[in-house]
């Protein structure tokens, strides 16, 4: 229980149980480093999801959770890893926490079972793509019916034009990737590998450089997401205009425009290159923090951003802004994509591309003049480049960090020996400290 700090621990019988206690009460434990106290809990057996006395009992659907899904999801990739344990009748990705997507086998088969047993914890690619798998709540297999429909979480934002009319209200990914027929005429039928011809020709949302979508799906099968464009909720009116949005979300793909929404205060949409880079933002910037407001970003309902009618945001600034030819942008080429390394948001920034003879004290007086948190250490890495120099900014906590990143990323620094200023650029490490 990490939010506790806590954790149960079955024994096979009470002795064993009473041993434990009775050690610790004479020795002191250390977990990781840590003093831990050990005494006995009120409940008498460790139930999880999916044991059969618990609510979500064993059934033919499966709930998967991918954890730090750095590569595309579709439902290839996971028809070629389910498929083994038994004939997948249906799967169903959506996006509503994270990615997450519903795989069906047959009633009256183990397939869920073996299937849940052998992939479990596994990692789809290494170190990256990990399952998290829990039966489905309830018994009924993913629902066909329209109506029912209506009171599903959204799949994939809306449903993509060429599925319009009756049948809208949720999208199954596999429609366009060439599963069968849409819905309601599949109903009962088995699920087969993917059928030979594209639906669609190729897209602008194709894959970005840098990451690569896994085989099996071509990527003339377009993005992963159903639409390019994002919703950022929880945004600080009076502190974030267009190109500090962009200066985060770049991190995670090419940013092609930024929009503010006059009705939605705090609210922007974010139109990405591709699908995969949505993804990624989604994956990585969900639910953090920044100014004391929890972010919430999703995908759009919306194909694109349309300009429309713009206003002035509390700086000064327009309210929409199109970086399409923004020399910002970090993933337009196979060599320049492949340098950025896609990190979490964490207390630690990596700076590059600042003078050469940048000091501590530079850093300190941009964060005074920019309004945000000076950083707690600077560390400027030696003899790395003889044109420009890079290092470590380390701050109390992770939205400290994240906030700066909005401010500072692509901030211009006076160059001492010459007339063009140098283009701070700042990422996530993955170190700790930057001592």
């Amino acid at each position: 229980m990490p939010k506790k700090r806590q954790a149960l621990v079955e024994f096979e019988d009470v002795l064993g149980a009473c041993n434990a206690v009775n050690y610790a009460a004479d020795n002191q434990i250390y977990i990781a480093g840590h003093p831990a106290f050990v005494n006995y809990s009120t409940s008498q057996k460790i139930s999880r999801p999916g044991d059969s006395d618990d609510s979500r009992s064993v059934n033919s659907v499966l709930l998967f959770t991918i954890l730090n899904p750095i590569y595309s999801i579709t439902t290839d990739v996971l028809y070629t890893i389910c498929n083994p344990c038994g004939p997948v009748q249906r799967i169903v990705i959506f996006r509503k926490n994270g990615v997450q997507a519903m795989v069906e086998y047959p009633l009256l088969e183990s397939s869920a079972q073996r299937a849940k047993a052998s992939l479990n914890g596994a990692d789809i690619y290494s170190g990256c793509c990990t399952l998290k798998i829990e039966y489905a709540k309830g018994e009924r297999p993913i629902s066909d019916n329209p109506n029912k429909r209506q009171r599903q979480p959204p799949l994939l934002g809306d449903h993509p034009a060429e599925y319009g009319g009756p049948h809208g209200g949720y999208h199954s990914h596999y429609h366009d990737e060439g599963y069968g027929p849409p819905p309601p005429h599949y109903e009962g039928r088995r699920m087969g590998p993917p059928v030979g011809g594209h639906r669609r020709g190729p897209s602008r949302y194709g894959p970005q450089y840098g990451h690569p979508p896994p085989p099996p799906p071509p990527p003339e099968y377009g993005p992963h997401a159903d639409s390019p464009v994002l919703m950022v909720y929880g945004l600080d009116q009076s502190k974030m205009n267009c190109d500090r949005v962009f200066n985060v979300f770049c991190l995670y793909g090419n940013v092609e425009k930024v929009k503010f929404m006059k009705s939605k205060p705090g609210a922007a949409m974010v139109e990405m290159a591709d699908g995969y880079a949505v993804d990624r933002a989604i994956t990585h910037l969900n639910n953090n923090f920044m100014f004391g407001q929890k972010l919430n970003v999703c995908v759009s309902k919306q194909p694109a951003i349309m300009p429309g009618q713009s206003y002035g945001l509390e700086d000064g600034s327009c309210s929409y802004k199109d970086f399409s030819e923004s020399r910002n942008n970090r993933f337009s080429t196979p060599e320049q994509a492949a340098k950025n390394r896609i990190q979490h948001p964490s207390n630690v920034l990596h700076f590059f591309n600042a003078p050469l003879e940048v000091t501590e004290e530079n850093f300190f007086e941009i964060c005074d003049e920019l309004g945000v948190k000076r950083p707690s250490s600077v560390k400027v890495f030696s003899g790395k480049s003889e044109r420009s120099s890079s290092g470590l900014l380390e701050w109390e906590s992770k939205s400290d960090a994240l906030e700066t990143l909005g401010f500072l990323n692509h901030y211009q620094m006076k160059n001492p020996n010459g007339p063009y200023p140098y283009t701070l650029k700042l990422c996530f490490s993955t170190a700790q400290h930057a001592s």
